[in-house]
């Protein structure tokens, strides 16, 4: 790995060059499917135009920026490698084609985890809580629709897909960086802050007795979606205030878990505007 001198742009700033499958490319290649290696390092790769514009939109911090070398970029890559304050690492194109999936890519951005800390959701609207959810392409589905229809943020709890697998990240389509989202080990911590705020804890499941469309979802509240097969833990659904559940017809006996959020979710905005 060298340095050089970079003028792109008329930007006289220093970058680093890598060009070979250096340790440093490692440690980010390790991002994209080591979940301890992103956790130690504190930081995972983010893909696409989308994702990496919201995430500079939202003032996530941004370490590096990864781009290929030799190759004229877009001014939307131009001016983010000339705007944002990230180190620039200019890379040999095969490598990068390599951390991005594909061979077209013009950046990969390398951001910072962000801290598990319940306080960075302020309770001013509906919070989704999926408990153990095992598919990662699932939790970020979740967190598009809490962005879409106006939650105040996304709480993973218990033995969970990672909410930085880049399927997740991918899934949100950079919601990710618009909406809080917070993992949690376990729902103990959860439940006492909810119930230290007040904030009513709604559980999601077929076997409810009062059907969405009928319950009040216009306050803040912690509405809890289970996991994919077996459904909400016995913990959450002891703390549930209610249960409620989503009438469905056809042969389907349940709907996929980010479908679930996204109906509670649309019927807690519906209700909201309504009022």
């Amino acid at each position: 790995m060298s340095e050089r001198e970079d003028t792109t742009a008329g930007a006289r700033r220093r970058a680093v060059r890598v060009t070979t499958r250096n340790a440093r490319f490692q440690q980010w290649e390790a991002l994209l499917t080591n979940r301890t290696k992103r956790l130690r390092s504190g930081e995972f790769l983010v893909h696409g135009v989308r994702p990496i514009t919201l995430a500079v939109e939202y003032s996530w911090p941004i370490r590096s920026l990864l781009y290929a070398s030799g190759q004229r970029l877009s001014s939307w890559a131009e001016d983010l490698l000339r705007e944002t304050r990230a180190e620039r690492v200019e890379m040999a194109p095969e490598l990068l084609a390599e951390l991005a999936g594909k061979d077209d890519a013009e950046l990969v951005a390398v951001a910072a985890l962000a801290p598990d800390d319940l306080s960075r959701i302020t309770l001013d609207g509906p919070v989704v809580v999926f408990d153990r959810p095992t598919d990662p392409g699932n939790i970020g589905a979740v967190v598009r629709s809490a962005d879409a229809f106006g939650a105040a943020g996304v709480i993973v709890t218990g033995h969970a897909a990672d909410v930085y697998d880049p399927k997740a990240v991918r899934a949100s389509t950079g919601s990710l960086f618009a909406v809080p989202v917070v993992r949690a080990p376990a729902p103990g911590p959860v439940i006492e802050w909810a119930r230290a705020a007040d904030v009513r804890i709604i559980g999601t499941d077929e076997t409810g007795t009062v059907d969405v469309g009928d319950h009040d979802l216009r306050g803040p509240a912690l509405i809890v979606i289970g996991n994919e097969t077996r459904g909400m833990s016995a913990a959450w659904l002891a703390a549930c205030d209610d249960v409620v559940r989503i009438p469905i017809g056809g042969a389907a006996s349940s709907l996929n878990a980010a479908s679930a959020a996204t109906v509670l979710l649309y019927e807690a905005a519906r209700q909201r505007e309504k009022k």
